[in-house]
């Protein structure tokens, strides 16, 4: 495959999952703000999507549908819903020949979604979540599409590497955020509605309701599920063994030196993760564990487009 194929392919996917972290998070953080005005803040969503400064960040914060529609609808924001779908459709076009009909189409159609004027009304006059939903369920499509749709070839390989890539980096973001905030108000710690919010945003309330029935909402439980449990879809484990999963059909003898190097990163990364527990973080540290999660996610990341995507 040529390596600008493997490329759009790896940056459609990427878009895609980052397009549906950023929107499953201002559903959940839109309707908490509803329920604890007082109390809320805008400033971890703002910080982990849209990498804005201090001062961006104080202007938007208090406002909700400001930061809703900078979110999503802004030409400025280069992390905008409507610029990473701009993107995505972009990459896709270049590479039409490689995927099928019906997922063009499906990524055609949430281009169109979040460019109708009704979206603007939706989230600046009457009912957010209607706007978000319809932008999920758009996600949603697509995964179904590539699920029933797509060969699975070197191209979809690409695409999951990208996929869950990005999972992973979000997954560490959101929960080193999160746990930083506790040190500027412990009272966090043992606030029930701060964690089910968290699991909301990330998809792992019910999961985390049938695994730990019986011992109500804890950090630590929290922790555990986000980082280490492989039947979580988003746990950062899960992540991980599914970008080596995908990464080992890569494998070929015209790039072998190459394959080796990068398959050495994501098995140390993974064993790293499966070898971890709550206590030996605790002792760590856990901002620099997940720090070093995160930079061993980028060079995956970098050595990709080093070896596989031509980018020096």
């Amino acid at each position: 495959m040529l390596s600008r194929v493997a490329s759009s392919l790896y940056w459609m996917s990427r878009y895609i999952e980052r397009s549906d972290g950023i929107l499953r998070m201002l559903k959940i953080n839109y309707a908490s703000s509803q329920d604890t005005i007082q109390k809320f803040t805008w400033e971890p969503v703002i910080r982990i999507f849209a990498g804005v400064q201090d001062d961006e960040i104080e202007v938007l914060e208090n406002d909700s549908r400001s930061v809703l529609k900078y979110m999503v609808l802004d030409r400025d924001n280069p992390n905008s819903i409507l610029n990473i779908i701009t993107q995505a459709r972009e990459n896709a076009r270049g590479v039409q020949e490689h995927i099928t009909k019906d997922l063009w189409q499906c990524l055609n159609e949430y281009y169109h979604a979040v460019r109708d004027p009704k979206l603007n009304f939706w989230l600046q006059k009457d009912d957010p979540i209607t706007a978000l939903d319809i932008l999920i369920r758009q996600g949603m499509l697509y995964y179904g599409t590539t699920e029933i749709t797509m060969e699975r070839g070197e191209g979809r390989s690409f695409m999951n590497i990208g996929h869950y890539l990005e999972r992973g980096i979000q997954s560490v973001d959101i929960l080193d955020t999160k746990f930083g905030s506790i040190d500027d108000d412990p009272d966090l710690l043992t606030d029930t509605t701060y964690w089910k919010h968290l699991l909301l945003s990330l998809g792992g309330y019910e999961i985390y309701l049938k695994t730990y029935r019986s011992k109500g909402f804890e950090a630590e439980n929290v922790l555990e599920q986000v980082v280490f449990n492989n039947d979580f879809p988003r746990s950062v484990l899960y992540s991980v063994n599914h970008i080596q999963r995908y990464f080992e059909r890569l494998k070929s003898e015209s790039n072998i030196d190459e394959f080796r190097e990068l398959s050495f990163l994501i098995g140390r990364l993974q064993s790293s993760i499966k070898y971890s527990s709550v206590k030996t973080i605790q002792q760590e540290g856990l901002h620099e564990y997940l720090t070093n999660i995160r930079n061993e996610l980028f060079k995956i990341g970098n050595m990709l487009n080093e070896h596989y995507f031509a980018y020096s």
